[in-house]
């Protein structure tokens, strides 16, 4: 039972810092780097994972620790949500609750991170299906700005933050544009004429930016501060682009300009050119498995069988929601039919965890269960890729223990009271 909501505000109070040591015994413990442990054991103290064991051949002393009997539950690295809105939007129909973009085409100073809003009452229903870090990103203009990985509890922005400024966001222009033929009053495509002057501008940003690293003395300026991290590996460039074109030339102008991190957000365009990709070694964030092809002539189950095709063709890929915010918590379930269409299930929950890890360059801290990473993870009832199974029964963001209950749940139980739906 929901017991006790009516006493939150509109967002669960944020969870106290651990106190105790905590040990989960006997549950399957899906590590997120391909590895399972059908009997494992779990623990961690001061927010860090301690232990990472097989209880069937452990000798382990448990003295000192909260013993958790877990056994037959599925133990989960928290879900990583990337490329998202979620702290910067809430009613997308309303437009002071939007702060997801800036006036401007090129504005690489701009921070998602500083209007993140902890109170946003998205947080609490995305980590009921256990995600529990989000990658806050601006949108909008050639150059948004840069996101930040957020954990999805906190008062503030500055408690709520995991890592900031983890990438920056270029949208590449489009060789191609669409426009309203009233002949045909339908839509067409044709060439844009201001693609090399978009590019030019984009040209001049990232050289400005190099020269002014070399500069001796300088007089501060905002946007070519804010990009120093690209060229000094510390950041990761995010690449949005819509064609085959756009994204090799994307790539290529990236490494053109000596950003070693490179990323690219694309959809089913990613598979014309996976042996570019490959040859590079640049990763691919995915918009929603959940959605119809970008084109009349492809099949229409493209985008479910996408991440297991780029998979197979040696791509690291990661799995994200672009759109309605709330689309978001479904997350899980992106990777569930991904699993349904081919792809490996641990290969799945890589996309969701250990990769968009690795591409923001945080796989040192979250998206596996290691030994010496934060305790970030999750207790389900069953696969938490089905969403029959899908209930979390406990939820640690940095060993804290996360509140479940929200609005939703809240909801949920006072209709099925009144209706007779309730369990």
């Amino acid at each position: 039972m929901f017991t006790g909501f009516a006493m939150y505000a509109q967002v669960p109070t944020p969870a106290a810092e651990q106190e105790e040591a905590i040990l989960l015994k006997g549950g399957v413990a899906h590590l997120g780097n391909g590895q399972v442990i059908q009997n494992s054991l779990i623990g961690f103290d001061n927010g860090k994972i301690t232990v990472v064991e097989d209880a069937s051949n452990s000798s382990l002393d448990v003295v000192g620790y909260k013993v958790i009997d877990v056994s037959g539950k599925h133990v989960y690295p928290g879900f990583i949500l990337t490329n998202s809105r979620v702290g910067l939007q809430e009613v997308s129909s309303i437009r002071a609750m939007n702060d997801n973009s800036e006036t401007g085409g090129v504005n690489p100073n701009v921070r998602s991170l500083v209007a993140y809003n902890t109170d946003s009452e998205m947080p609490a229903t995305f980590r009921f299906n256990g995600i529990l870090l989000a990658e806050s990103t601006p949108s909008g203009g050639r150059v948004s700005g840069s996101s930040s990985l957020m954990n999805m509890d906190g008062w503030n922005w500055e408690d709520a933050v995991q890592t900031a400024d983890v990438a920056i966001h270029l949208n590449w222009p489009s060789q191609m544009s669409r426009e309203w033929d009233f002949a045909t009053f339908t839509r067409k495509t044709v060439p844009n004429k201001n693609y090399q002057s978009q590019v030019e501008t984009l040209e001049t940003t990232f050289d400005d930016a190099i020269a002014y690293a070399k500069l001796a003395s300088k007089v501060s300026n905002l946007k070519m501060a804010a990009m120093q991290g690209l060229f000094q590996g510390n950041q990761t460039l995010v690449i949005h682009a819509g064609g085959p074109k756009e994204i090799v030339e994307g790539v290529q102008f990236a490494k053109s300009k000596g950003v070693s991190k490179i990323v690219v957000a694309a959809g089913t365009s990613a598979l014309a050119v996976a042996p570019f990709l490959k040859e590079h070694g640049i990763g691919v964030i995915l918009p929603p498995v959940h959605s119809l092809p970008s084109r009349a002539d492809m099949d229409v189950d493209l985008p479910y069988r996408l991440p297991a095709l780029l998979t197979d063709a040696g791509i690291k890929v990661a799995l994200s929601h672009q759109g309605m915010l709330s689309g978001g918590r479904n997350l899980a379930f992106y990777a569930g039919t991904a699993v349904a269409y081919g792809m490996d299930k641990e290969a799945a929950l890589q996309a969701i965890t250990s990769n968009p890890a690795e591409m923001l360059g945080v796989s040192d801290k979250v998206g596996t269960l290691e030994e010496g990473k934060e305790a970030t993870l999750f207790v389900s009832e069953g696969d938490a890729f089905d969403i029959r199974t899908n209930r979390l029964l406990s939820a640690y963001i940095q060993g804290r223990t996360i509140i479940l209950d929200n609005k939703q749940q809240a909801l949920y139980m006072r209709y099925s009271d009144k209706y007779g739906h309730g369990e």
